[in-house]
């Protein structure tokens, strides 16, 4: 899947899309990557002279990532965290480098669902945790 057929499952636009191509494997694991430009919004300030992809939005990486394991149920719907759990950071992701993401749906029930995710560069872990989300019907006007 491309950034273009991404946008056909996830709400996300620029400057908060943040995955740019995904497949699902036959044991159903997202593989998903992500290119860090150097010109993402949230490098200009974390830090100058020294920018570093925040936890925060690797978080984000894999939860997008773990949205697009639910791209059957999501037509009508967002995803919405409920909880993040056990997450931990290893490594810095630079600009110029490309997280590879790994997630598996671990429950669902009812419109909750729990994801595993890891987030690497070059085989090295950046980060690693537990993403719960609910889906929940889009009343956007504008979708």
């Amino acid at each position: 899947m491309n950034r273009e057929e991404i946008k056909q499952i996830l709400p996300h636009r620029e400057p908060m899309l943040l995955v740019d191509e995904m497949t699902i494997d036959e044991n159903h694991v997202a593989h998903a990557q992500y290119h860090v430009t150097g010109e993402e919004f949230f490098l200009k300030g974390h830090f100058p002279n020294e920018p570093i992809v925040p936890g925060v939005i690797q978080c984000e990486i894999m939860a997008q990532s773990c949205a697009l394991l639910m791209k059957d149920d999501l037509a009508g719907k967002l995803t919405l965290y409920t909880a993040i759990n056990n997450v931990r950071f290893k490594n810095l992701l630079h600009p110029g480098d490309t997280a590879e993401i790994e997630a598996k749906l671990t429950y669902r029930k009812l419109n909750i669902y729990v994801c595993e995710a890891k987030l690497s560069v070059g085989g090295k872990l950046c980060a690693m945790g537990e993403l719960s989300f609910a889906l929940i019907p889009d009343t956007r006007e504008n979708k």
